[in-house]
């Protein structure tokens, strides 16, 4: 039985190239949460010049950003995978938004901690 169930005991198998871009967008969320942990650490791993507690916080921003965008990745995959084995429309896109803002977020303590 292939993994997870609750996905692929539904519907009928889909197109495979439509299958094949919905495993791309999940790598592409998981890219994309890699590089904000990445951020995060770097902020606190590298001589940053920018006020201790502006610094920490952006990093804490961008680490909490990185794990929503995995967690994000796992739930949009098996939402959009759904929705094509059972013929519906594909579901809205979700967090991105939240991911955006919280980058904002985080550079603008960045900035703020730089000029303090």
């Amino acid at each position: 039985m292939p993994f997870p169930s609750s996905v692929y005991d539904r519907g009928t198998r889909p197109d495979p190239r439509f299958s094949l871009a919905n495993e791309r967008t999940f790598l592409a969320w998981i890219r994309t949460s890699l590089a904000l942990l990445a951020a995060g650490v770097a902020l606190e791993a590298l001589q940053v010049p920018v006020q201790h507690g502006f610094r920490t916080a952006a990093a804490g921003v961008f680490v909490l950003l990185g794990l929503l965008s995995a967690v994000r990745a796992w739930f949009g995959w098996m939402r959009t995978e759904r929705a094509l084995r059972e013929d519906r429309t594909l579901p809205a896109p979700a967090a991105g938004a939240v991911v955006a803002l919280g980058v904002v977020i985080a550079v603008v303590l960045i900035v703020i901690g730089f000029f303090w």
